[in-house]
């Protein structure tokens, strides 16, 4: 019985701070917002367009449907539906941004 209270308070411990350090937001998955004028280069989506590959920490202007809008490509997630940040009208369609390892991060491998 000695020993149940202690286990017992550091596995309520241990379940507290997972639950906490496991929490991840968009921006952790998908990256964040930039100022267009950040961009290293410009993609204009237009019909032929079928997918988007950009790099990881990649400043990328988008031009589609008379609207513009910018992205820093740092997070987590391998590939995503660009509509997840698009602003609302820009895109007509489903479209897949499929983000590559840069070469610092081959480098680190």
């Amino acid at each position: 019985m000695k020993r149940l209270i202690p286990t017992l308070a550091m596995l309520t411990l241990s379940a507290a701070s997972l639950t906490t350090t496991a929490k991840m937001t968009e921006a952790d998955m998908l990256g964040n917002a930039a100022q267009p004028s950040a961009a290293q280069r410009t993609i204009v989506i237009d019909n032929k367009t079928k997918w988007i590959t950009v790099e990881h920490d990649e400043v990328v202007r988008f031009l589609s449907n008379d609207q513009e809008f910018a992205w820093t490509f740092k997070g987590m997630s391998s590939s995503f539906d660009l509509n997840k940040i698009a602003p609302a009208g820009a895109l007509d369609r489903a479209l897949t941004v499929y983000v590559w390892p840069n070469a610092r991060d081959r480098a680190d491998n």
